[in-house]
């Protein structure tokens, strides 16, 4: 480990630590054990390079099945035309679509990686905590939102939301019947997408 990533997934266990009745159980599954061991770093590479691609490679097919299934909610305005059509075939479109955008941004991926490759850092020293432990730009706004409420209601309240968004497809039917609104769930993903870049440059113009 490198100083940064050492300290960096101790707090992220601490944050597991946190929450209530399986949050013990989630820190040993998380570091192998109590505390660091030997163990931790296949742990976290059999987490990364197994046991994640394989859950979003099966909630991939889930989504794309469901998607066939149920049809794509999209915006409707009034001057829109309906008469244009009104399937897309899974073979060839739809397939070619999906392999087409995922190669070009696993290309557009491996060349950024190569142009900027990742750099290790000081070697960890479990005696010296940083000065300022910093995540990666991606986690600022789950950084700022810890930082905002207590540790417990705000790990509970992150798993709320992530429950919330699977269950979305059954709540936007039950909104749409209370309001009446077509595209409420547009608007409420809207109100959504403002609030997570809004904590994210917050915490970017705090940390630097």
């Amino acid at each position: 480990f490198e100083q940064l990533s050492y300290w960096g997934a101790t707090v992220a266990a601490n944050i597991c630590d946190t929450v209530p009745y399986v949050g013990v159980y989630a820190k040993q599954l998380l570091l192998a054990g109590d505390t660091y061991n030997e163990n931790t770093v296949p742990r976290f590479y059999i987490l990364h390079a197994a046991v994640l691609p394989v859950t979003l490679i099966g909630l991939l097919i889930v989504h794309i099945g469901i998607l066939r299934l149920q049809g794509v909610s999209e915006l409707h305005f009034e001057d829109e035309p309906t008469d244009g059509p009104q399937h897309f075939d899974f073979f060839p479109d739809h397939l070619y679509t999906e392999l087409i955008a995922g190669l070009v941004l696993m290309i557009l991926l491996s060349v950024l990686a190569t142009i900027f490759p990742a750099t290790m850092g000081p070697q960890a020293d479990p005696l010296t905590t940083p000065e300022v432990i910093k995540p990666e730009w991606f986690f600022y706004a789950t950084f700022r939102w810890l930082k905002l409420f207590s540790g417990t209601f705000a790990v509970l309240s992150m798993g709320f939301i992530i429950f919330t968004m699977f269950v979305w497809p059954f709540i936007d039917s039950g909104l749409r019947r209370l309001t009446g609104i077509e595209d409420i769930s547009f608007w409420i993903g809207i109100v959504g997408v403002f609030l997570l870049v809004g904590l994210t440059t917050w915490e970017a113009l705090v940390a630097h």
